[in-house]
């Protein structure tokens, strides 16, 4: 039983950049397949949003490590939100990319509970996501930076 999924791409911005765009809740919202349009709930620093797979809500908190680069998505119930999702982001002159990229990593962990089904959609969608997360990335980098 596959037990993890991990995807990358290079993105054309700063690390930096990339970090804060992830580490944004709001902007969660513009990627996430299972937690789209988010917005923030009574509970401090949870959010909320609707699954475009079946329109079911979703509750996260973001962990996020500014220093190492690392996001964490906490989710499940408002009241038991657990690390699941993780993003890190990678400066690109670490690995001999140019200065001005960066390689954003997602990592999903499957719950023992969770069905093959579910666990089959979750790594499609984050096939899909990581390139609209470097896309929507990569689109703002051009507007605020535009040379």
């Amino acid at each position: 039983m596959m037990l993890a999924h991990v995807t990358t791409q290079p993105v054309d911005a700063p690390a930096t950049r990339a970090f804060a765009y992830l580490h944004d809740p709001i902007n969660l919202g513009r990627w996430s397949l299972g937690c789209f349009a988010t917005e923030p709930t009574d509970l401090p620093g949870v959010y909320t949003g609707r699954s475009l797979f079946d329109g079911g809500r979703g509750w996260f908190r973001i962990d996020a490590d500014p220093a190492r680069f690392i996001v964490d998505y906490l989710v499940g119930e408002p009241n038991n939100l657990v690390r699941r999702i993780s993003a890190r982001i990678i400066q690109g002159s670490d690995l001999g990319y140019g200065a001005a990229t960066c390689l954003i990593t997602l990592t999903a962990w499957r719950p023992q509970e969770m069905s093959d089904e579910r666990w089959t959609r979750l790594c499609a969608a984050h096939e899909a996501e990581i390139f609209l997360i470097k896309s929507q990335i990569e689109a703002d980098a051009l507007v605020t930076d535009p040379t």
